[in-house]
């Protein structure tokens, strides 16, 4: 299993240096990533612009290494690959953060195909020329979040009221557990599982150091929305 698995990302990698010349170049990153906002209709956000815990919470839930690779985490990689050989199925991706972005902003939402070896080496050359908190501003700026919404910045008002700046620790947590399936953890519709995803997303912080068990547990007892306050977002 495991030689098939090495055979198979052997074969990845050959596919990532052929595309390398074949694909765009990503100097117009920022460009796309405006244009899809403006169509989406939510707000850019510039690194800075995001409190440090949602990134924490993004990274511990989404891409644990994200901090350690360069667009392509190869150990996850490796192991979707092989539990997927194992299973016969295409269960786990293996995608980064850097890949969703480009698979969002380059390929039409697509990583199927070809379009899979378009999204890493698409991912390598933005590594390459963008920092990782760019990156996640980028990414934090366009995801969905919610039935017909875009962007952390749209969900921290249309959940909390809010700017994301003053969202504390719980409420982070909660929106960074929408980006799996926004629809079903939609704390608006769906309040039981948007509590159950927030405490997968705050096991994950303690997992990774991020935060601590009693840090956790009192982010547990937040309601998952808040009610409108004078002056909102």
């Amino acid at each position: 299993m495991r030689r098939a698995a090495a055979i198979g990302l052997g074969v990845v990698v050959a596919g990532i240096v052929l595309l390398w010349v074949a694909t765009p170049s990503v100097g117009d990153l920022g460009t796309r990533v405006a244009q899809l906002a403006s169509l989406r209709q939510s707000s850019v956000l510039q690194p800075g612009e995001f409190p440090p815990l949602l990134a924490e919470a993004l990274v511990a839930t989404e891409d644990e290494r994200f901090f350690q690779h360069h667009g392509i985490d190869v150990e996850g990689l490796a192991r979707a690959a092989l539990y997927d050989i194992s299973n016969m199925c295409a269960c786990q991706g293996g995608s980064t953060i850097t890949q969703q972005l480009v698979k969002d902003v380059y390929l039409g939402g697509s990583d199927r195909g070809i379009d899979k070896l378009a999204d890493m080496a698409l991912a390598l050359k933005v590594e390459l020329h963008f920092t990782k908190q760019q990156i996640l501003a980028d990414y934090l700026s366009i995801i969905p979040t919610g039935y017909g919404r875009y962007g952390m910045a749209n969900a921290a008002c249309a959940d909390f009221h809010r700017p994301l700046a003053d969202l504390d620790l719980g409420q982070l947590a909660l929106l960074a557990g929408l980006p799996q399936a926004p629809s079903a953890y939609d704390p608006l519709l769906h309040p039981g599982e948007a509590i159950a995803r927030r405490q997968e997303v705050l096991a994950a912080m303690v997992s990774e150091g991020y935060i601590t068990p009693s840090q956790a547990a009192a982010a547990t007892t937040e309601a998952p929305t808040l009610p409108m306050k004078p002056g909102g977002c």
